[in-house]
């Protein structure tokens, strides 16, 4: 999710310079740096211009690439997306739901760890509509919340509850849930990954009041 209030841009700027580098590797430089603008700014307010500045390269050639704006931040959806659902998908081993939230959270976290901005990208509310970007964010959203249903169902099958609207309620709590985490971690980023898997346990274990 981004910030109502977009983090300011540095007054200097790193530049990855480009000359020379295959462009599949070329092509991932720039994308790792739009996801890192995506997710700060949020699509409407992302500056292509400062993307290619901190590739070291021409604006042109982003066109060039990625043919548009949109064409930039689908494949920043896609590349963080990825990693997310990737990370995620391979967390779902545990046999309690209670293990597996946290495992699912630790996923998250250790994605973050590498790409901060990766949850911000695919949860951006200013994506236009009917846009490639908005499309390919969707996708990721919706295979991490199925992920998240299932654990979801699986603490209220255990406390006997087969009520399908409190099943989407809890759904729907979790996702608000994590997306504030990942929030919070954004506005304290002195915290680790280790230190953020060992609040969200501590907190999980007060909130359920059990062991995890």
């Amino acid at each position: 999710m981004t910030s109502a209030h977009p983090t300011p841009r540095p007054a200097t700027r790193s530049r990855t310079g480009t000359k020379g580098v295959a462009r599949a590797d070329r092509e991932r430089q720039i994308v790792r740096l739009a996801v890192e603008e995506f997710g700060v700014q949020g699509y409407a307010r992302a500056s292509l211009a400062v993307v290619a500045e901190r590739a070291g390269i021409s604006k042109p050639l982003i066109y060039t690439y990625f043919a548009s704006k949109d064409g930039l931040a689908a494949a920043s959806a896609h590349y963080a997306g990825s990693l997310l659902v990737s990370e995620v998908e391979a967390a779902q081993t545990a046999t309690t739901a209670e293990v597996r939230a946290l495992d699912t959270l630790g996923a998250i976290f250790s994605v973050m760890d590498h790409c901060r901005r990766a949850w911000s990208v695919v949860h951006d509310p200013t994506l236009p509509r009917g846009g490639a970007a908005h499309a390919a964010a969707a996708e990721y959203r919706e295979r991490l919340a199925g992920m998240g249903s299932v654990g979801t169902a699986e603490i209220l099958r255990v406390a006997g509850d087969d009520d399908p609207l409190d099943h989407d309620l809890l759904s729907t709590v979790w996702q608000h849930v994590v997306t504030a985490v990942v929030q919070w971690w954004l506005d304290h980023p002195e915290q680790t990954a280790a230190d953020m898997s060992a609040r969200a346990a501590r907190m999980l274990h007060i909130v359920l009041g059990s062991r995890a």
